[in-house]
């Protein structure tokens, strides 16, 4: 072997090694990085409030009071029953997403809500967080004229400090996202029904030809952050998808937190399951996350 063999060997055999070093320590990184991932920790260390549906109507994890109540009217609240006392919404085993899931089959007077007051990390001074839920209806067929809200979160309506998703009146029906400050300012000065203002319009954010349809399930997510101050936001996600934001929301949101509730199904027909809300606006990575849980929100409760 000559000098020169000898020296090509030696620098092939150094580019082995080094490329043998390397590749372990890229693979190394690569599962430092999967454990660093805390995204499952994170969402449960955010989680105020989580109902399954499984087992019952009690929700399965809150920070405040984890009853559900039904109540004839929102004017008869002192008449608030504990539990689920509609005929026409019966939680049923196999119709959720996951599991058991709320099923709504009619339009009718009266209401169902868990109590808002520590489920939701309200904050006079600089309000964030996050509701996620899934729905499933083919909204052309299923739903009866006239608007219909699947959750709407206020003390007081729709249209005064509230946070609502709904269906549009009439086919073909668009689905929105509302996040309407305190209606004394936004509208001092009423004339007619609130809904058809082209004031009250300006601060939706809306979806045509929404992504839902008999039989198939779609995730719901609402996201927003800084309320209550001069640069309030909130988006729409369907599916993990952002389908819509609106920014620089001034408006005030005033709440007497005592009387605040998290109204599900109002005038809703379809399905409904998987209701969990966090203290904070959610990354879309951990969007992404929630959308893709195999077993839905209850998995990562047992995350460590």
């Amino acid at each position: 072997m000559n000098l020169f063999t000898f020296k090509l060997k030696q620098i092939l055999a150094g580019s082995t090694l080094l490329l043998i070093l390397f590749s372990c320590k890229q693979e190394q990184k690569e599962k430092e990085e999967i454990k660093k991932d805390t995204t499952k920790t994170d969402l449960k260390a955010a989680l105020t409030f989580y109902a399954s549906f499984d087992k019952d109507v009690t929700a399965d994890f809150a920070l405040g009071d984890k009853q559900m109540y039904t109540i004839p009217s929102r004017k008869a609240v002192d008449s608030a029953k504990v539990g689920l006392h509609k005929p026409d919404i019966t939680r049923q085993d196999g119709k959720g997403k996951y599991g058991a899931g709320l099923v709504f089959t009619e339009r009718s007077s009266g209401n169902i809500y868990y109590p808002s007051e520590k489920n939701i990390n309200y904050s006079k001074e600089n309000w964030n967080g996050a509701v996620s839920f899934w729905l499933s209806l083919d909204p052309a067929v299923d739903l009866k004229p006239g608007y219909c809200d699947p959750i709407q979160i206020t003390d007081v309506s729709y249209n005064d400090a509230a946070i609502w998703v709904d269906f549009t009146k009439e086919n073909p029906r668009d689905f929105r996202l509302g996040v309407i400050g305190d209606r004394d300012v936004w509208n001092p000065n009423p004339e007619g029904p609130d809904n058809e203002n082209p004031i009250f319009n300006k601060r939706l954010t809306g979806v045509k030809n929404p992504p839902f349809g008999t039989g198939k399930w779609t995730h719901i997510l609402i996201n927003f952050s800084g309320l209550n101050t001069k640069e309030g936001k909130a988006s729409l996600y369907m599916n993990g998808e952002l389908k819509g934001t609106r920014e620089q929301i001034d408006t005030p949101f005033t709440w007497e937190v005592s009387k605040s509730n998290i109204y599900l199904g109002l005038g809703y027909i379809g399905l409904f399951d998987d209701l969990s809300i966090f203290n904070r606006n959610l990354t879309y990575k951990e969007i992404k996350t929630l959308y893709g849980l195999e077993n839905g929100v209850q998995s990562i409760l047992t995350e460590k």
